[in-house]
């Protein structure tokens, strides 16, 4: 990742037409039915659903000396963290909560109870990934964090990565742990250099606060307390702990990944002109795709991030609006010949997903280099 933030410079002056019928179209949906492009009951409910699932079990965990069944709540408050992930912190995150934005950051601010800062995430996941997804340098969600993982073939290869299609799906299970132990840590000084940290309003010293507070805040409620009062052997605390982490990680990255590092989608590297051929929106289209969009409790699970290709267009509309709006959006693009990519399932995801590990484990895979 570089260290001066020299942003690429998108198309203008393409698909103008599609981009403003998109937009009518989409805001005439909220309009013709009254209703906000924010939070709603089931929201609300969604999100004391997740917060539950996260925190009772835990709690419960302080009042068994089973050891099954401690390790067995630590693996339902995993379900629970991943719940808050994906359906609540991230809408929140993305200012797609409420239009009141001091209750955006609030709500957001629970990602400081997952180990997480929210203004990083911001940074990586808005003003980076939302924006040039798929772009070697500059997003890094396909900037692996260790170099067993290629996820572009604009990525250096090495040989370890013809085997990344068994082993990476093991490695996925770490996220939120580096979450907690190294990863915002490396960023705070990465995005400080690139000028990004005072772009979200805040000063260096005041970033470094909010990470460190925030992590002794995590630590001690999930660390700390465990360890002192939970009846099991300590042991079996950090066991839970890890396990934990792991569900959370896994569901994370699985739910993730396969909207955009897949053979479909495209992967741009700017290289010396710093351009790339594609507007904005269309952009989004090209490098993301959907996945599962037919099962409504597989929708309600994951918060709506398999409607990537609609969250992607529209990040600042709340998730439980994207089965409402994809229609219109899959219409609009069909009507420009703009492709919209989506697998029928989940699990087909999951394959295109695995078959795209497997391709950028090759040396040479030009087939999917798009510039």
């Amino acid at each position: 990742m570089q260290n001066t933030f020299s942003t690429p410079k998108f198309a203008k002056n393409l698909n103008v037409e599609f981009n403003k019928a998109l937009n009518e179209r989409v805001s005439a949906y909220f309009s013709q039915r009254n209703i906000s492009k924010h939070a709603n009951f089931n929201m609300v409910f969604k999100t004391i659903f997740m917060l539950l699932s996260y925190f009772v079990p835990f709690i419960l965990s302080f009042f068994t000396e089973s050891i099954i069944l401690t390790l067995v709540l630590w693996f339902i408050s995993g379900l629970g963290m991943a719940g808050i992930g994906l359906s609540v912190m991230h809408d929140a995150n993305h200012g797609a909560y409420s239009s009141n934005q001091k209750v955006n950051n609030f709500v957001g601010a629970v990602l400081n109870l997952l180990g997480g800062n929210p203004t990083n995430w911001k940074i990586q996941h808005n003003v980076l990934h939302h924006t040039f997804t798929n772009v070697e340098g500059f997003d890094e969600d396909i900037d692996a964090p260790i170099k067993l993982l290629r996820f572009s073939p604009h990525t250096e290869w090495r040989p370890v990565h013809k085997y990344q299609y068994l082993y990476a799906w093991f490695l996925y299970s770490f996220m939120t742990i580096m979450w907690f132990m190294t990863k915002d840590y490396k960023q705070a000084r990465r995005y400080s250099k690139m000028g990004l940290v005072k772009s979200q309003g805040r000063s260096l010293v005041s970033h470094w606060i909010s990470i460190i507070v925030g992590k002794m805040i995590f630590a001690t409620i999930f660390l700390v307390l465990p360890l002192f009062f939970a009846p099991v052997f300590w042991p079996y605390v950090l066991l839970g702990f890890v396990i934990m982490q792991f569900v959370s990680g896994t569901i994370l990255a699985l739910v993730f990944q396969p909207a955009h590092v897949i053979p479909d989608t495209t992967f741009e590297n700017p290289g010396a002109s710093g351009d790339i051929e594609a507007d904005v929106k269309v952009h989004q289209l090209l490098t993301t795709a959907n996945y599962g969009v037919r099962s409504k409790w597989f929708t309600w699970l994951v918060g709506g991030l398999n409607f990537q290709v609609e969250h992607h267009l529209f990040p600042t509309i709340c998730h439980v609006h994207y089965r409402g709006i994809s229609e219109i959006v899959r219409k609009t693009a069909m009507e420009y010949n703009i492709p919209y990519h989506s697998n029928r399932t989940f699990f087909s995801a999951l394959k295109a997903h695995g078959k795209m590990l497997k391709i950028l484990g090759r040396k040479d895979c030009p087939e999917f280099v798009h510039v």
